[in-house]
């Protein structure tokens, strides 16, 4: 069982920048991918930033030169640096952790409570 607990969301004025931190604790599989999805009231969830076991990263095109993910295998956590917000990164953002123990496995997806981003204008 894998816990995921996220950090670092608040309140900041458009152009101010923020950075979350999601923390996992169990065993995580050696075929995993790390990530940040973020949902605002009235629209689907959505991916921002990925970033797999071999440290290949993935952003949304919305985010990209101002979100970078990042992680410490060690302390096995995933950090978002989040600058230039805008109004529009208004949500609550999920950490999310996919991992199987090969290729040919079945993944298992787990998700955190998620943290507050607001930017106001």
């Amino acid at each position: 069982q894998v816990q995921l607990v996220e950090s670092g969301g608040g309140l900041v004025q458009a152009g101010g920048s923020l950075r979350l931190s999601c923390a996992a604790s169990g065993t995580i599989f050696r075929l995993n991918v790390m990530g940040w999805y973020r949902q605002a009231p009235g629209k689907q969830r959505e991916l921002v930033a990925t970033i797999s076991n071999g440290d290949s990263t993935n952003y949304a095109d919305f985010v990209k030169g101002r979100f970078t993910i990042s992680t410490d295998h060690a302390k096995k956590t995933v950090y978002l640096q989040m600058n230039s917000l805008k109004p529009e990164d208004t949500a609550v953002y999920y950490c999310n952790l996919s991992h199987r123990t090969t290729i040919w496995s079945n993944p298992v997806v787990y998700w955190g409570q998620g943290t507050q981003v607001t930017v106001s204008s």
